[in-house]
């Protein structure tokens, strides 16, 4: 015997075959529209027909059971709707801890708040577990008065003070992990144990401060080690270092900062007028920082919290070529071989030599086009007779076809 598939029918086409049985028939119905459905099905229909009047039109039919507290179910979805509002994110350990002190309130003494509570909960609301997208498509009322607010700053006091294309900056520092092992690796199937071979330095990073202009010039960048001493390696022209017993970014090094890299930057020797775009990282605006750079006649344009991946260059634009040619650079280093050994037999990883030779080539890989687009994309640069807005809504490039299949290889073999 051939098992016949069920078949599922919504609720207004439902509605339209009981319509058309009270005017003309059960059976004729069952001619008209079926069959299926059959005349026994459209004789439970019209039984049903209140129900149907009242229930969703976009569901099947009355599957399911009807939830056992329904108030709680209403609190905790407005709950979740309110956080998300305000842009907060929800796990499904809030929502648990949230409902059992929900239900304490309302007295509900048999809830017990288990993990398939949660799941069948998010199901019947329609919610899901989702992945944080990097830019909100509608940013909330309060971020766009502030970007607002920034880019008047920009505009008056390019106005006011006359800054050249050529003396609007941007700085930023870049964690950089020395090593980073991929998670994932080609092999033959049905391989038990895949291991991947790392030189022990994959909790070892370094900090590089990356600095660029609105007219694609791009300052030799700094890197700040992790460790006490001063490296005895020699070090690359092009590339400036500076250690910190953490490996972050403090007043010394934005001391350090200001007189080997912003002070010889074009125009620096003269002391021409600049504007500089920071983000409101401490050492950053400092009233020790704060002084060097009235030194050296810079003004700070410093961007409103939570929104440097909407006002800063490097953020919008830069970085994320920099690391590519970064991995491409650490990837051809791990494929040559060769590499020394421990005396407990593990690799080697790199030297600083090697780590300020790959910053320097990916620094200089990232074509000026890029960062002259990214400032105009920030609303940083833009000509002051508004004929260059546009560019604020249009679609980041951040780099050409070949830099983003690097990037999308790369993303497909590393977490």
């Amino acid at each position: 015997m051939i098992k016949q598939k069920r078949l599922a029918y919504k609720i207004p086409f439902k509605l339209e075959v009981v319509k058309y049985a009270k005017e003309h028939g059960n059976r004729a119905a069952e001619r008209h529209f079926g069959s299926p459905p059959t005349e026994k099905m459209i004789r439970e229909w019209r039984k049903q027909e209140d129900q149907l009047q009242k229930a969703d039109k976009s569901k099947h039919t009355f599957r399911g059971n009807a939830a056992k507290r329904p108030q709680l179910d209403v609190a905790m979805k407005e709950w979740i709707k309110n956080h998300r509002k305000n842009g907060f994110a929800v796990s499904t350990k809030m929502i648990i801890y949230e409902a059992k002190r929900i239900a304490v309130e309302k007295g509900i003494h048999d809830f017990t708040g288990s993990p398939s509570w949660c799941y069948r909960f998010m199901k019947q609301c329609g919610l899901d577990m989702c992945t944080k997208t990097r830019i909100a498509q509608k940013m909330p009322e309060e971020y766009e008065s502030k970007i607002l607010s920034f880019h008047k700053f920009v505009i008056d006091a390019r106005k006011r003070n006359g800054f050249e294309i050529g003396q609007i900056w941007n700085m930023d520092e870049v964690p950089l992990i020395i090593d980073v092992p991929s998670n994932r690796t080609v092999d033959l199937k049905d391989t038990k144990t895949i291991a991947v071979k790392t030189s022990g330095r994959e909790k070892t990073y370094c900090t590089v401060v990356l600095s660029c202009c609105a007219d694609g010039t791009k300052l030799p960048p700094m890197l700040i080690f992790k460790r006490k001493t001063f490296p005895e390696e020699v070090i690359p022209r092009g590339i400036v270092v500076h250690v910190h017993e953490k490996g972050w970014m403090d007043e010394n090094g934005m001391r350090v900062w200001v007189e080997k890299v912003w002070s010889k930057r074009p125009g620096g020797l003269l002391k021409k007028p600049a504007l500089l775009v920071l983000d409101q990282f401490r050492a950053h605006i400092s009233e020790i920082t704060k002084k060097c750079f009235k030194e050296v006649k810079t003004h700070l344009a410093v961007i409103p919290g939570g929104l440097t991946s909407q006002l800063q260059p490097l953020d919008v634009s830069i970085n994320k070529p920099f690391k590519v040619f970064m991995r491409k650079e650490g990837n051809k280093w791990m494929a040559a071989g060769n590499h020394d050994l421990t005396p407990t037999g593990r690799m080697k990883g790199p030297t600083i030599t090697q780590v300020c030779e790959w910053v320097k080539t990916s620094w200089h890989s990232v074509k000026e086009e890029i960062v002259v687009q990214s400032f105009k994309k920030c609303g940083i640069s833009n000509a002051l007779d508004g004929n260059e807005d546009g560019i604020l809504y249009e679609d980041s490039e951040e780099s050409d076809v070949s830099d983003c299949e690097q990037l999308s290889f790369i993303n497909s073999d590393s977490h």
